[in-house]
């Protein structure tokens, strides 16, 4: 049993010699440092359609793959109430305008007061030169002065109820034009028009579903111009730049790698994913993309052609290296990939340097 003890000991300590004596020399090649992001393919003017009110879907117009203009009807959603509202703002609004014959009427009113007026002013004044000949008497005065006053009165008392009229009739018929107005606004909120020229991705809701104003009714978007949505980790953030080349991977197009520039950086991050997102466009684009096809991409930020690399494994936290006969030396690095790390001082292409043991 001792013996199989010896043996077992014996054999781990060779493995671990084997372990430690595990080397490489520095080799010269080119090497990129990149930064890894995830993401998407979006549609250009990609953007989801929301109902502006909630209801019944009665009718949809469009199906997955059709293009539509801007201002082009997508569904329409149950208005019944809206429609009766709108039906009662145009009524109103006739009546107001009906209302208007009216001032004709008082119009008349007042031409008949004017000519009756006219008419016992100047029998009035008869009245007078026979008076102040001496003839008549002072009671036919006085009535023909009371009929003149009573009919001047009459004509301005017209006047006055014409140009009230004329004002309640406008205020109201103003009134029934704009609440016209604001039931056919109504009544358009039930409508669902895209907001953009393109192709419908998506049709999310069918006739008879309920729409809200929360989920969206269909996706649009742009039918023959695609761009990459990518998710930045914020420690890498500060290193992408406007133009920086783009290396994109799909499972659509397996081993095969497309290239990009990146084209927007949105300044604010997703507190919830501690990312930034990033937009690219293609420089040759795939000959066919579909939005929401997942990629995976290498947003290059350096590259050199001849460089001093050794495995990354082969550097200390402390960014050192191990020689033979355990010998320890700091190095100062450069670029660095997910498998290598460019030495820019401290060791030479013939030295030979141990992998550290873990």
């Amino acid at each position: 049993m001792r013996r199989i003890w010896a043996f077992a000991l014996v054999g781990l300590l060779l493995t671990a010699c084997r372990k430690k004596q595990e080397q490489t020399q520095p080799t010269l090649q080119p090497i990129t440092e990149a930064v890894y992001a995830s993401g998407i393919v979006k549609s250009n003017q990609q953007y989801q359609v929301y109902a502006a009110t909630s209801g019944i879907v009665q009718k949809v117009w469009v199906t997955e793959g059709d293009l539509v203009k801007k201002g082009t009807p997508l569904m329409q959603i149950n208005s019944g109430t809206a429609q009766l509202n709108n039906d009662n703002a145009q009524l109103a609004a006739q009546l107001a305008k009906a209302q208007q014959e009216k001032l004709a009427e008082l119009k008349i009113d007042i031409a008949v007061a004017k000519s009756k007026l006219d008419n016992d002013e100047l029998l009035l004044q008869k009245q007078k030169n026979l008076w102040q000949q001496g003839i008549g008497t002072q009671n036919e005065l006085e009535n023909r002065q009371l009929q003149y006053t009573n009919a001047r009165n009459a004509f301005l008392a017209a006047e006055v109820k014409y140009k009230n009229l004329q004002q309640q009739l406008t205020l109201q018929l103003q009134q029934a034009e704009k609440n016209v107005q604001l039931s056919q606004r109504v009544t358009s909120d039930f409508t669902v028009v895209s907001q953009t020229e393109g192709k419908v991705y998506n049709v999310y809701k069918k006739e008879g579903e309920m729409a809200n104003t929360q989920n969206p009714v269909a996706l649009v978007g742009a039918s023959n111009s695609f761009l990459l949505e990518l998710q930045v980790d914020e420690y890498d953030i500060a290193s992408i730049a406007m133009g920086q080349k783009v290396l994109v991977q799909m499972d659509s197009y397996k081993n095969k790698v497309f290239e990009a520039v990146v084209s927007k950086i949105n300044p604010s991050m997703n507190a919830a994913t501690k990312s930034f997102t990033i937009e690219a466009t293609f420089v040759q684009p795939p000959p066919k993309l579909y939005p929401n096809l997942t990629v995976e991409a290498n947003i290059v930020l350096k590259v050199k052609n001849k460089a001093l690399t050794i495995p990354r494994n082969y550097l200390t936290p402390d960014t050192c290296v191990l020689l033979p006969k355990n010998q320890k030396r700091k190095v100062v690095t450069g670029l660095k990939d997910y498998q290598k790390i460019e030495i820019l001082e401290g060791l030479s292409a013939n030295e030979v340097i141990v992998k550290p043991v873990l």
